[in-house]
């Protein structure tokens, strides 16, 4: 379990994994960082214990691990995927589940890394699940690795403004993402919780 080792201990382990991905692909290099930290907002907001914002946390900062095993000239791709190249770009979820599944202090952030791309109509990867049978933690990230993914800049588009990125995800609410996932997003917003700057999301407002 994730209390059986330190802080220290954990966090050295996923920045280990982390900078690995960084170093693969400089367009997602923070993604998990801010990812991480938006979900930590998210899931403040929603009241969850404090054990529990833990996991989510540390399972942001993991979600993409499993790109890692995506070839290089995909995920850097400027132009349109083939359908090849999404299948393979499809397939990170599975190939980070297995990845931390094999770290046993890693076990309870594996759904978080598997099931982030689900949908909350079950219309996502990999496992089709919906609605509530995707847990909480995988509901949270997948709103903040949308909202990072959409503000910041990749290989295929330039950043989208940040009005742009919120009706985006309002106009999702309830076919992608939770609904009171969504509405934690924009209390945050009206709360002035996180900040926006031209290129590059950030939502350490208020965490250290």
């Amino acid at each position: 379990m994730l209390n059986h080792f330190t802080p220290e201990d954990l966090h050295e382990i996923v920045e280990g994994l982390t900078a690995a991905l960084d170093a693969k692909n400089s367009f997602m290099c923070g993604h998990s960082e801010r990812v991480a930290e938006l979900s930590l907002l998210l899931a403040n907001g929603l009241g969850l214990p404090v054990q529990e914002q833990t996991r989510i946390h540390i399972g942001a900062h993991l979600h993409d691990i499993g790109k890692i095993g995506v070839p290089d000239i995909i995920l850097n791709k400027p132009g349109k995927l083939t359908n090849r190249e999404f299948a393979m770009i499809r397939k990170h979820p599975e190939i980070g589940n297995n990845i931390v599944s094999k770290i046993g202090v890693l076990h309870p952030v594996a759904d978080i890394v598997r099931h982030h791309h689900e949908r909350f109509d079950g219309k996502g990867y990999p496992d089709g699940l919906q609605g509530e049978a995707i847990s909480l933690g995988a509901r949270i990230v997948a709103v903040a690795d949308a909202f990072d993914a959409m503000t910041s800049t990749r290989a295929y588009r330039p950043a989208l403004s940040f009005d742009k990125t919120m009706l985006g995800m309002k106009k999702c609410r309830g076919t992608q993402f939770d609904p009171a996932v969504i509405d934690i997003l924009f209390s945050l917003k009206s709360k002035g919780e996180f900040r926006y700057m031209q290129g590059y999301t950030s939502c350490l407002v208020g965490f250290n």
